[in-house]
């Protein structure tokens, strides 16, 4: 029963463009770490926890872009870039700027800058300057977080965020440069 789940999940990130491949993965890996997030700020600040909740808005959205991308592979991986956005957004608006997440700005600007192919210079021009942009327009103007941590559960936060964005950008670029097909 195990093989057969993940043989159709294999089936389901699987595509014939190995740059839409990569984004139904980074988009599958981020769904399957979201139920886990919230465990990972429970052993850190306890009880306040309960914000990750809301990160789970975004799910949906990581969880349709292969089914986005079987219609439009261009179209995929867009939304791969918006909804890794708007997740980060979310994020910034429920823990505020102080916990780090912004630093998820960055596979979001990664992930413009190598899914899409010279030809496909505007859409990557927009996945690029979103994450840019957000930043830019939305840094300490999203108002007070929904909870306000102490300096040590910022500090804990900010240590999780950044070893999560740095294996994050690991595991794209890793599996980037090994898909040869995508190199030439």
């Amino acid at each position: 029963m195990l093989n057969n789940w993940m043989r159709r999940l294999q089936l389901y990130v699987a595509h014939p463009d190995p740059r839409t491949a990569l984004a139904n993965l980074v988009a599958l890996l981020i769904v399957s770490n979201q139920p886990f997030y919230p465990l990972y700020v429970y052993f850190i600040i306890g009880n306040p926890a309960w914000i990750t909740v809301v990160t789970f808005l975004s799910t949906p959205f990581f969880f349709a872009v292969p089914a986005m991308a079987r219609r439009n592979a261009l179209y995929g991986r867009i939304l791969m870039c918006v909804a890794g956005t708007l997740n980060t957004v979310l994020c910034m608006w429920a823990f505020g700027t102080a916990s780090g997440v912004e630093l998820f700005y960055l596979p979001c600007i990664l992930l413009g800058a190598i899914l899409f192919r010279p030809t496909e210079k505007a859409a990557a021009l927009f996945c690029v300057g979103l994450p840019m942009a957000a930043y830019l327009f939305l840094h300490g103007r999203l108002g007070a977080p929904l909870h306000v941590f102490t300096a040590e559960e910022y500090t804990s936060l900010v240590s999780l965020h950044a070893i999560s964005v740095g294996c994050l950008i690991a595991l794209i670029g890793y599996s980037f440069s090994t898909r040869s097909e995508v190199r030439a």
